[in-house]
């Protein structure tokens, strides 16, 4: 599938989705929005695609934001039509995917980058990295899950902070935080993020994937987290991958999990 904003490409397991506006500091339109939902469906639905890593095109920024050129004169419904969606299509679908994201962020992550960062499932930055939610200063709020997840990464008081202040943080503070679990240089961004996903592919992606709703299902309103584990943690005994896990363990072997 040929895509005009972003380059999608697999290697080993690992579909790595690239943001390409550079001009723009791959700040996220309509199109690019819709085209990184194609990608990571087509990802998710790759029974070779173990491991996602989604990263921006340049050394200068992950994704600096969202167009607001295409939004700088909506109403009030179409303000709200425009978060709903795009949190549904997106933000909201990256972090349900059923096959582990990695964010890495290189540059500025800023709006809707920072947002997007914060749906993928873990994240990793260059040194040079710096991340904010600067919608106050525009006269709006962070509409992509920013005031959600934030929260929940970094604690309710540090997020009030970054987004009634509208400032930004470095790399070393947002690890600091726990916004990110790592920093390390830029040129090492990509190859240290392919090496966390090899460690991922080790282990039963059937498990991973179940363990992903498990730890979502604290998050949301109305969900029981700790009985969709109870769940979770039962339909794991149903799989091949328990059968070939136990099994290899009492051979005392490396499983070779089949992952259906």
């Amino acid at each position: 599938m040929a895509y005009k904003n972003i380059h999608s490409n697999f290697a080993a397991g690992i579909t790595t989705i690239t943001i390409n506006r550079p001009k723009k500091l791959n700040a996220l339109n309509k199109d690019t929005i819709q085209e990184l939902h194609d990608a990571i469906d087509v990802a998710e639905n790759d029974k070779n695609t173990k491991v996602v890593i989604i990263t921006g095109s340049g050394e200068k920024a992950f994704v600096a934001g969202a167009d607001i050129s295409e939004f700088a004169d909506f109403s009030v419904k179409e303000g709200g039509k425009l978060a709903a969606l795009g949190q549904s299509i997106l933000f909201d679908f990256i972090e349900n995917l059923s096959k582990p994201v990695i964010g890495a962020v290189n540059g500025f992550a800023l709006g809707g980058g920072l947002e997007l960062a914060m749906a993928c499932h873990f994240r990793v930055a260059s040194t040079n990295a710096k991340m904010g939610l600067p919608e106050t200063s525009l006269g709006v709020i962070p509409g992509y899950g920013g005031t959600q997840r934030l929260p929940q990464l970094i604690g309710k008081g540090r997020a009030m902070e970054m987004i009634m202040t509208a400032g930004m943080i470095d790399a070393n503070q947002a690890l600091n935080y726990g916004l990110i679990n790592h920093v390390v240089a830029q040129e090492e961004l990509l190859p240290f993020a392919e090496k966390i996903a090899g460690k991922i592919m080790r282990n039963s992606s059937v498990a991973i994937s179940k363990a992903i709703k498990a730890i979502n299902a604290n998050f949301k309103d109305g969900k029981d987290g700790y009985n969709t584990e109870i769940k979770q943690f039962g339909k794991c005994f149903g799989t091949e991958d328990f059968v070939e896990g136990t099994t290899a363990f009492l051979e005392k072997r490396k499983a070779n999990f089949p992952g259906k």
